[in-house]
C-alpha cells in the first residue's frame, strides 16, 4: 500500500504500519510500500505504542503529506569489548 492510499483510508489519524520496502537517500529513508497494522484515535495511545515498536514498524500521523524517516547516526557506541 501507498502512503497516499493510506492517507485516504485514515485521514488525519495516527496508523502503526509494517514497512515492507524502502530505500535511504541522504540520511533520509523513504518508505515505499506499506501495510497498516493498527489505527488509533488517541495520540497517548499512539504514543505508547511508537515506544514498542521495532525493525521495520513505524507509527506516524496521517497529516504527514510525506512518509521520510530522518536518520541519525550514533556516536559513542563501540560495539562488544572482547
Amino acid at each position: 500500500m501507498k502512503w497516499e492510499e493510506v492517507r485516504e483510508i485514515y485521514p488525519d489519524r495516527f496508523v502503526k504500519i509494517q514497512i515492507l520496502k524502502s530505500h535511504i537517500k541522504d540520511n533520509v529513508r523513504y518508505i515505499d510500500d506499506m501495510e497498516v497494522v493498527q489505527s488509533f484515535n488517541d495520540e497517548k495511545e499512539a504514543t505508547r505504542e511508537l515506544v514498542r515498536t521495532m525493525d521495520n514498524t513505524l507509527v506516524y500521523h496521517t497529516g504527514k503529506e510525506k512518509i521520510e524517516v530522518l536518520i541519525k547516526p550514533i556516536f559513542g557506541y563501540r560495539g562488544a569489548i572482547h
